[in-house]
């Protein structure tokens, strides 16, 4: 069975050694990008917290931004047309360019959280698909007076010597759709240098997305299967 997961939002934080935010290389790497004719991002502000990167966005709900905090790059792309690839792409060319204007050298951990929908095959609605089909309930609800309008499960994947990053998985019925399920994976990747490329960030965005996509959804697909009457 093949799900088509429609991803609804990449998240990426490179966290680094604190030091007091300085908008000053932030508004240089703008302006260089406006040099080359196609700018990544179209916006610059500053804020109390740091400086943003953004560019306008008409769908409501969407985003599209980096941040540069006091402690972190945090790269945000929600309701976007980006892929994993051109979000890897985007978050390492940035990365790069800010982080050697502001001498950095190394990203002391790599955050990357991924949310995606997905609609199952024998169910109409997510809430059914949790309650009888993953968890094997039926009455037991019962119990708590009133039927439930959102079910949900987390598994936290913790580092291992083979795999020394963790994972921690979400898969929840969706408010907004009750059709879709909503799947989010958040994985904590260790240090990396920043000198001859930031290719394990990239690899970071790729690792947990493919968890999310392949793992869990090979996982639920072992319960979507239609249910005797």
């Amino acid at each position: 069975m093949h799900y088509a997961p429609r991803t609804i939002a990449f998240l990426c934080e490179l966290l680094h050694p604190p030091k007091a935010p300085d908008p000053t290389p932030i508004q240089r790497f703008h302006n260089s990008m406006f040099e080359g004719g196609d700018p990544t991002y179209r916006s610059f502000n500053v804020a109390p917290q740091g400086a943003v990167l953004s560019n306008p966005v008409t769908r409501p709900g969407a985003v599209s931004s980096v941040e540069f905090l006091a402690d972190r790059y945090r790269f945000r792309e929600e309701l976007s047309s980006l892929t994993v690839e051109q979000f890897g792409e985007r978050v390492m060319d940035v990365a790069a360019a800010v982080a050697e204007l502001e001498n950095l050298q190394v990203f002391t951990a790599r955050i990357v959280t991924i949310r995606t929908l997905i609609n199952p095959r024998n169910f109409g609605d997510s809430r059914a698909f949790l309650k009888h089909g993953v968890f094997g309930l039926d009455k037991e609800t019962e119990a708590f007076g009133r039927e439930p309008q959102l079910l949900g499960m987390r598994f936290v994947f913790t580092p291992t010597q083979d795999q020394p990053n963790a994972f921690t998985l979400r898969v929840e019925s969706f408010a907004n759709d009750p059709r879709s399920v909503f799947l989010e994976n958040q994985g904590s990747f260790g240090p990396t240098r920043i000198a001859g490329g930031l290719d394990e960030v990239a690899q970071a965005i790729q690792e947990t997305y493919g968890f999310l996509t392949e793992h869990a959804l090979r996982f639920l697909e072992n319960f979507d299967v239609r249910l005797e009457a």
